[in-house]
């Protein structure tokens, strides 16, 4: 019983290992910018209402990305 136990866990485990993914990096246009994130800070916000949010109370504010804002454009084809 107790082989059958320890059988079953890996298989678990080997499934949720093939099913996940890489996290995939996104550069999106705000970053939350303070003394805690540092810089170029948390880029995690597609707007700048989402990254004042977040920076509300906690001593920092919003700064737009440099990865985005400098990035260079693909060609339209």
């Amino acid at each position: 019983m107790r082989k059958i136990l320890i059988i079953l866990a890996l298989a678990a485990g080997t499934v949720s290992l093939a099913g996940s993914r890489d996290a995939e990096a996104q550069d999106y246009r705000w970053c939350l910018q303070g003394r805690q994130t540092g810089y170029p800070g948390d880029c995690n916000y597609q707007t700048r209402a989402q990254c004042m949010a977040s920076a509300s109370g906690r001593n920092a504010g919003c700064g737009i990305n440099p990865r985005a804002a400098f990035a260079q454009r693909r060609p339209r084809s």
